[in-house]
């Protein structure tokens, strides 16, 4: 039990109290025949819910959506967004419903939505529906993303619907429990902003400063200085999850959470072999989202925050614009600055000097003309701090002379008196993973649930939820893909 809470979930909602044109009532859609594919314990207990009255029939109920749980307000959020750089002005929860709020164990407050609970107001002609592979796929990513440290929405629960999904086929099907800080994304001041609805823009923007960023209160601008917290959380989330070799694979504004939470992950990926042009989306057909260009995507991204709050910044529109501009101006340096640490970091030094983010570029280069496996290469360069075996690193590149050059440079480096070995090495240890979720274990995974197959699924969660940590009954969840393992291309679950 978990305190003396008597509801399954203590639900104490604040954003179906907004105007109504902020969202649409929406019930979840009944599922034949729901059971349990995961259950995130640890998580409920955060959240103030006891895990077991979730891990019950009745609990079953309300994560399948087959049944309303007291105290909650079922609402599909209105939100805007440009998609791959189209605008569109009408979008919204399509398949999913918000349940409502809960303050977690620190007193922040939570949202709980289904994912793949059928048609709301929004679903524009979709079923609303979500076939099994984009919930075993999230469930995994966003616990893994978590554990690695990286801000995300988190899972709470993955539940077999029992009914079929067509797509390109017709697949299995599941409801996936997501827990946000909030679901609020840039598309949905856009919402207001493309209605020219001042009024409730203004609403929105004093709820999130109410809800994420109250230090704002207190400036001389209070939305301005909203903006800039939501850039500078932008631009350090990205440098993070890149540090991982993580790709989105879809960062459009309807996709981007103000709350500064990594947010809906549809045909997201993380990189084998480093290429700055890597992309694995089948929609992002250009690669517009690809691995190198995730920085320059989330800036502009908030640029049409910006344009989208113009009307608060300032009486003028001149003046607007130039508190814009000066907002915006800080992202280039605020996203350089927390990228080069994070890569410092990653070769063992915390305190970068003249020389050494071009020590960082130099390896880069050299991994991505040798196709070098990210993850491992820097899981074995810790290895090869002082006097250490560089073996298992240098055979990850094909002009082995290189690397050899390399490592004598960054070993003079890290011998200098202000870094040592035994620092460089203990620093690479916590930054560097030994599991990420790689995209063919994430596959085979997938691809087993899709036979109610289950075990991948669990054995890959259990070692993610460590990733720094070596693992030696799971070792053969370092290895990069084989050649005939290796995913190409990510979908989005629509």
């Amino acid at each position: 039990m978990v305190g003396d809470i008597d509801m399954p979930f203590p639900f104490d909602n604040s954003y179906a109290s907004l105007p109504e044109a902020f969202f649409a009532p929406a019930n979840p859609s009944p599922v034949s025949d729901p059971a349990f594919i995961a259950l995130n314990r640890e998580l409920a207990l955060d959240l103030r819910i006891d895990p077991d009255k979730l891990d019950s029939p009745e609990g079953l109920a309300y994560l399948a959506g087959n049944q309303v749980p007291d105290g909650a307000q079922p609402i599909a959020m209105a939100y805007s967004g440009h998609q791959f750089g189209g605008f569109n002005p009408q979008l919204g929860d399509g398949r999913a419903t918000l349940l409502g709020e809960v303050l977690d164990k620190k007193g922040i407050r939570r949202d709980i939505q289904l994912k793949g609970s059928g048609p709301t107001h929004f679903s524009r002609r979709g079923d609303g529906l979500s076939a099994l592979g984009p919930v075993i796929r999230e469930y995994l990513v966003s616990e893994a993303m978590h554990a690695l440290g990286v801000p995300t929405t988190r899972a709470l629960a993955a539940v077999w619907s029992g009914d079929q999904v067509r797509r390109e086929t017709m697949e299995p099907g599941g409801v996936f429990t997501r827990v946000a800080s909030s679901h609020i994304r840039v598309g949905t001041f856009q919402y207001f902003a493309a209605r020219q609805d001042h009024e409730n823009l203004k609403v929105l923007a004093d709820y999130v400063i109410d809800r994420h960023y109250p230090a704002s209160r207190d400036s001389e601008n209070p939305y301005r200085a909203m903006l800039e917290a939501v850039i500078e959380r932008q631009a350090n989330l990205i440098a993070h999850w890149m540090s991982f070799g993580f790709i989105h694979g879809v960062m459009n504004t309807d996709n981007m959470a103000v709350s500064g939470e990594t947010i809906d992950y549809g045909p997201c990926a993380f990189l084998d072999d480093y290429d700055p042009a890597k992309k694995f989306s089948y929609i992002d057909q250009g690669g517009r989202y690809a691995f190198g260009n995730q920085s320059k995507m989330a800036h502009w991204n908030v640029t049409r925050l910006a344009e989208a709050i113009l009307p608060l910044l300032g009486k003028a529109e001149d003046e607007a614009v130039k508190e814009a501009e000066g907002a915006l101006d800080s992202f280039p340096d605020t996203f350089q600055n927390a990228f080069q640490k994070r890569f410092t970091s990653k070769i063992g030094i915390a305190e970068e000097v003249e020389g050494d983010w071009e020590l960082v570029q130099s390896l880069l280069s050299l991994m991505h003309s040798n196709k070098a496996d990210f993850t491992l290469t820097f899981r074995h360069l810790r290895d090869a701090v002082g006097d250490g075996n560089d073996q298992a690193l240098v055979s990850l590149f094909d002009k082995q002379e290189a690397i050899r050059e390399w490592l004598g440079q960054w070993r003079l480096r890290i011998q200098k008196e202000d870094v040592g070995t035994e620092n460089a090495r203990d620093l690479m240890m916590k930054v560097n993973p030994v599991f990420v979720p790689r995209n063919h274990r994430v596959e085979e995974a997938i691809q087993a649930g899709m036979k109610k197959d289950f075990e991948p699924f669990h054995r890959l969660d259990k070692v993610l939820r460590n990733p720094f940590e070596e693992q030696a009954e799971f070792a053969d969840y370092e290895a990069a893909p084989k050649a005939d393992e290796i995913v190409c291309t990510t979908f989005c679950g629509t």
